[in-house]
């Protein structure tokens, strides 16, 4: 079975442009049950970057049983992110550098982890960026990591309002 590692901007953006949570509430329950199938989660790390939000976003994920399901399992290995943030940004980011590219080295370590997983960003790859300006999709084609956007995952779990 192919695990989604959904980074932040797909749940920012889905409950800020297309989804309201307090509007399109079967689109939640839909991604819900997607996460207790074990078909879509989030690292700890991208977990508790959107999870902090005060927002209904933020209070959705805090649930107890959103917050059971979507987060994956295993912890992100230290290793793993050490070797995505060298080879995948630069292996002389300074600490600026290492705030500006935040959370994304564990999405792509979490990739890394397992077997069929796929990262889920609303990034856009732009392959002239170097260092922290680093796209997500282009550092997981350096790093041989699988990624879509989040209308493709839309369409490969077959989300639909009926």
């Amino acid at each position: 079975m192919t695990v989604y590692l959904i980074d932040a901007n797909v749940l920012i953006r889905a409950h800020g442009d297309y989804y309201p949570i307090d509007r399109i509430k079967p689109f939640w329950d839909w991604l819900l049950a997607e996460a207790e199938a074990g078909r879509v989660k989030m690292p700890r790390e991208i977990y508790d970057e959107v999870a902090k939000s005060s927002d209904l976003l933020g209070q959705w994920l805090r649930q107890p049983e959103v917050r059971a399901a979507i987060i994956l399992a295993e912890a992100t290995d230290g290793t793993t992110v050490a070797t995505v943030i060298a080879k995948g940004y630069a292996p002389d980011l300074d600490d600026v550098e290492l705030e500006k590219i935040g959370r994304d080295p564990f999405l792509i370590a979490a990739a890394l982890g397992g077997p069929d997983r796929v990262v889920v960003t609303r990034e856009v790859s732009s392959p002239k960026k170097q260092r922290a300006n680093r796209k997500v999709p282009d550092v997981c084609v350096t790093m041989d990591v699988a990624w879509i956007n989040d209308f493709e995952l839309w369409r490969r779990l077959d989300f639909r309002i009926e």
